[in-house]
C-alpha cells in the first residue's frame, strides 16, 4: 500500500471535522453582522449637534394685522357688570382699536451657502413684513424673501453677512430607509435651539400637495419645528420639517419632513428664477383601478389614465382621452402621483417620449412641455343629438336636450347622457356616480343616445369584457367608471 502524505491526511478531514468547521464559520459569520449593526446605533448625537449647529437658525416674523375694528361692548344699565366693562371701556378707547397691531411667529430654518441662502416653510414666513434670523451665536439678522413655493411649503431667504456662513450639505433622501436613525434641530415652541431624534417610521407620504413626498420620523417635532433641517447620520439634510399629525398641537411621534430630493430642485429654481418652473404636459388623469385595468385589457393596474386632453403640449402630440400612460421620458409610470411628479421634475420645453396604452396597443408620443405655472385648461365640446330615454346598467339616462343643458350648467355645444336617476343597489351608485352627472364616453367612444351606450355595452360582451368603461364629467370634472357587464 502506498503510504498518504501529510498533506493528503489534511486535504481529506474526517465529514464531521467539516461540519463542524462550517457551522463555525456561520456562527463567525453571524456575530461579525450583529456587531456591525450594533455599532450603526449611534452612542451619542453629541458630536453630530455640535457639527450643524452653526448652520440651523431660528426665524422670528413680524406681521401687520388689521385694526380690530367694530363697536365697543355695550351693556344695560343697572347691569352687575357695567363698572367693569366702564373700565375696560376706559383703557380701550375706540382710537386704539383702530391701530393696526403687531403679531409675531416663530419656526426654524438652516444655512445652504456662505453667502447667505437659508431655506425654510413658506408657512413660517407668509404673509410677513419683517424676517429676523438668530444663528447658534446668538447673533441676528434680517432676510429678504427670495422666492417661495406653497405646493411643496417651501421658501428661500437671504441674509447680508460679513463673514461667511457655514451651510450644511444636502443629502440623498431616497437612500433612507424605513429604520434609519435621523435628527432634528430647531426651534420648538420658542424654546430656542433644540435636538430631537428618532428614526424614519416610513417614506413618499402624501398629505394633501400634488408633490408631496414627505419622509415619516418619530423625533419630536413641535410648532417652531417648522422650516428646521432633518439629518441623517453624515450631517446631511435629508427633509425639511413641516408638519405633524397631533390631536392636541403637540408631538405624538408622527412628524412629517418633505423630502431633499424635492426640496433642491425647488430651491434651485427659487435661487435662480425667484420662483418655481414645473413641467406641464396638459391632461386630466385617474388612477388605473383593477376594474378599468380589465376593461381596457391592461395586464396590471398601474398607470395614469387619461380623463381629458384640453388644448395644450399633449394634445398637439396626440393623446386622447382614454389612453393610459404608462411610461415618461423612459420610466415607468406607477400612478397619477408618480406622473405628476416626473412631470413637474422635467424642464419647461423639454421634449420627452411618452409611451400609451390605446385601443389593445402601445404608441409612443413624442410631447414638449409647457409651464404649469402659465397653462390654462380649455374645456372641450361636442355637438348636438336628438332627445332619448332609457334605463341601463342602474341609471335612468337621456340624451341632452336644451333645457337638460341649462339645467347642467353645460354648454350648447356639450353631447352626452345625462343621469336621470341611480338605483341605490347598484354597481354605479357604489362607485359614485349621481343624479346629474353626465356620461360623455362608454367603451372610449363618444355617446349621444341611450342607444349609443347599449351598442358600446353589446361590443364589450361580444369582445368578451367584464366591464366597460364609462367617462363621466360632473360640474365640468371628468372621470372614469368601469361598470360590469356580465
Amino acid at each position: 500500500m502506498t503510504p498518504k502524505t501529510l498533506s493528503q491526511t489534511v486535504a481529506r478531514p474526517a465529514p464531521h471535522r467539516a461540519l463542524a468547521a462550517l457551522v463555525f464559520g456561520l456562527a463567525l459569520a453571524l456575530a461579525q453582522a450583529l456587531a456591525t449593526q450594533a455599532q450603526s446605533a449611534p452612542e451619542s448625537f453629541a458630536p453630530l449637534a455640535e457639527q450643524i449647529s452653526d448652520s440651523v437658525v431660528n426665524i422670528t416674523t413680524s406681521t401687520t394685522v388689521a385694526s380690530r375694528g367694530g363697536p365697543l361692548p355695550q351693556v344695560p344699565d343697572g347691569s352687575p357688570f357695567e363698572d367693569f366693562f366702564r373700565d375696560f371701556q376706559d383703557r380701550n378707547q375706540q382710537g386704539d382699536r383702530d391701530r393696526p397691531r403687531r403679531s409675531q411667529a416663530l419656526g426654524s430654518g438652516f444655512v445652504i451657502s456662505e453667502d447667505g441662502y437659508i431655506v425654510t416653510n413658506n408657512h413660517v414666513i407668509d404673509g410677513a413684513d419683517e424676517i429676523n434670523i438668530e444663528f447658534f451665536n446668538g447673533e441676528e439678522l434680517v432676510a429678504e424673501i427670495i422666492g417661495t413655493d406653497p405646493n411643496t411649503d417651501i421658501a428661500l431667504l437671504k441674509v447680508a453677512s460679513d463673514a461667511p456662513l457655514k451651510p450644511v450639505p444636502w443629502g440623498d433622501s431616497d437612500s433612507m430607509r424605513v429604520g434609519d436613525w435621523v435628527m432634528a434641530m430647531g426651534n420648538p415652541l420658542g424654546q430656542g435651539f433644540s435636538v430631537s431624534a428618532g428614526i424614519v417610521s416610513a417614506r413618499n407620504r402624501a398629505l394633501s400637495g400634488t408633490y408631496d413626498d414627505y419622509i415619516q420620523t418619530d423625533a419630536a417635532i413641535n410648532r417652531g419645528n417648522s422650516g428646521g433641517p432633518l439629518f441623517n447620520m453624515e450631517g446631511e439634510v435629508i427633509g425639511v420639517n413641516t408638519a405633524i399629525l397631533s390631536p392636541n398641537g403637540g408631538s405624538i411621534g408622527i412628524g412629517f419632513a418633505m423630502s431633499s430630493n424635492v426640496v433642491t430642485r425647488v430651491v434651485d429654481q427659487l435661487r435662480e428664477f425667484g420662483e418655481t418652473r414645473r413641467g406641464w404636459l396638459g391632461v386630466r388623469i385617474q388612477d388605473v383601478t383593477p376594474d378599468i385595468a380589465e376593461s381596457l385589457g391592461l395586464e396590471a393596474a398601474a398607470g395614469a389614465l387619461v380623463t381629458d386632453v384640453p388644448e395644450g403640449p399633449a394634445a398637439e402630440a396626440g393623446m386622447e382621452s382614454g389612453d393610459v400612460i404608462m411610461s415618461f421620458d423612459g420610466v415607468d409610470v406607477e400612478d397619477t402621483r408618480d406622473l405628476v411628479r416626473r412631470v413637474g421634475n422635467t424642464a419647461v420645453g423639454a421634449t420627452v417620449r411618452v409611451k400609451v396604452w390605446r385601443d389593445g396597443s402601445t404608441e409612443t408620443l413624442r410631447v414638449t412641455l409647457g409651464r404649469r405655472e402659465e397653462a390654462e385648461a380649455v374645456p372641450a365640446s361636442a355637438p348636438a343629438n336628438e332627445p332619448l330615454e332609457d334605463e341601463v346598467l342602474g341609471l335612468t339616462i337621456s340624451s341632452l336636450t336644451p333645457e337638460l343643458r341649462e339645467q347642467l350648467g353645460l354648454s350648447e355645444g356639450q353631447d352626452g347622457l345625462a343621469v336621470m336617476d341611480v338605483a341605490e343597489d347598484s354597481e354605479a351608485y357604489e362607485k359614485g356616480i349621481r343624479s346629474g352627472d353626465v356620461i360623455t364616453e362608454a367603451g372610449q367612444q363618444k355617446v349621444a343616445s341611450p342607444a349609443d351606450l347599449e351598442e358600446r355595452i353589446e361590443a364589450a360582451q361580444d369582445a368578451g369584457r367584464k366591464s366597460i368603461l364609462l367617462l363621466i364629467r360632473r360640474d365640468g370634472q371628468p372621470r372614469f367608471v368601469a361598470l360590469p357587464v356580465g
